[in-house]
């Protein structure tokens, strides 16, 4: 009896050595990747981004804190979409009619559908717009502004301060090429805000009194640039000239920003064409497949799938430099639950982590019985 007993445990310890867990597993690169490339924009802080992945292709100063001038109605507009109906009405306050600069030059009393008002903020960057939409959404600008704030931080863009819903000048109001880009993205996966913003020309209808007003917008980026569709302008003495661009070409869009910068239209042009033809879209894997066999002590593996397609922008050189690895989160212990998250699988381009993706369990694993369970104790009080 105890021959067989002994047996049987050396039979578990060898098992348990071969299914050791791996904390690491990747594919590496010996080159390095390439030195950030040398684009002359005069912009004194730019971006560009890749709208279906996120990836920064491109920075100059991105996360350098300035004044965004009317780029802030970006994040105005989103609201008004997401926390308002389109043809809800709006009556003009005598407050948000007094706002000055560029308007839409609202009068006290006027009625307007809110998506009209979106339309206006955006094309024609009526600053008087954005008061009254704030103001139909939470009352009052004050309360609108806190949401964008909230809204800002959600998407990732923490180096944002807005302290009014247009951009006039304030010390407190800022943003940076980063967090501009990040919202730009966000906004324009909504049908309606990328429908409105890459419109050169347009008219908004007013309920009373029942008039029409053209619209020509202030982005000339969309009359000189073809794959023009988007998105912002701004300007201010204190901001300089500003703008945020998108392009669509070949079924990829790109976003960029530009902040303070003498030649805003010809400086954001560069970038995107720049970035289609430098940099490309690589899908490294789907969603749903398997990247790899999580160990467990004494049983057979479990298969982690990918809880997300694994997608990445990068300059056309580095395409080979590229390398993956996969982590595991947590140690071989019983149960495993179906759908659990075993770990993560990573992207890296030299030391920079381009992605990482949850790998998930595939199916559930029960505790093993209460004899196995002591075999298992006896191989551990023998080891040590």
């Amino acid at each position: 009896m105890f021959k067989q007993l002994w047996t049987l445990v050396c039979v578990l310890l060898l098992m348990m050595s071969a299914a050791a867990p791996v904390l690491a597993a990747e594919t590496d690169a010996e080159a390095a990747p390439a030195a950030a490339p040398a684009i002359g924009v005069g912009a004194e802080a730019a971006v560009l981004m890749d709208v279906s992945t996120g990836d920064v292709l491109f920075d100059k100063q991105a996360f350098k804190k300035k004044p965004p001038a009317s780029t802030t109605k970006i994040m105005t507009a989103i609201l008004g979409l997401e926390l308002g109906k389109p043809d809800e009405v709006v009556t003009v306050s005598p407050k948000a009619a007094a706002v000055g600069e560029a308007t839409l030059h609202l009068d006290p009393g006027e009625k307007i559908p809110l998506y009209e008002l979106i339309t206006g903020a955006l094309v024609r960057s009526g600053n008087d717009a954005c008061v009254a939409i704030a103001e139909q959404i939470a009352g009052t600008e004050e309360n609108f502004v806190k949401l964008m704030n909230r809204k800002a931080l959600t998407l990732g863009a923490e180096n944002t301060n807005f302290v009014n819903t247009n951009g006039l000048p304030n010390k407190n109001h800022y943003s940076t090429a980063y967090d501009l880009a990040l919202m730009a993205r966000y906004g324009l996966q909504n049908p309606a805000f990328s429908s409105i913003t890459r419109q050169k020309e347009t008219e908004i209808h007013f309920l009373e009194p029942d008039v029409l007003m053209n619209l020509r917008n202030t982005n000339k980026l969309l009359w000189n640039y073809p794959y023009a569709d988007g998105v912002k302008t701004g300007t201010t003495n204190a901001a300089g000239k500003c703008l945020v661009a998108s392009a669509t070409k070949d079924g990829r869009q790109l976003v960029t920003v530009v902040l303070n910068a003498p030649n805003r239209f010809g400086d954001a042009q560069k970038l995107l064409e720049w970035g289609f033809g430098q940099t490309q879209a690589l899908k490294l894997a789907e969603a749903g497949q398997v990247m790899g066999e999580f160990p467990l002590a004494g049983l057979k593996p479990v298969s982690a799938f990918l809880e997300a397609p694994v997608e990445v922008s990068i300059r056309l050189q580095d395409k080979d430099q590229l390398k993956t690895k996969i982590v595991w989160e947590r140690g071989p212990e019983l149960p495993l639950n179906a759908g659990e998250r075993l770990g993560r699988y990573e992207v890296w381009l030299g030391d920079k982590k381009l992605k990482s993706v949850p790998l998930i369990n595939e199916r559930e694993v029960l505790s093993p019985p209460k004899t196995w369970s002591l075999f298992r104790r006896l191989a551990f009080e023998y080891r040590h």
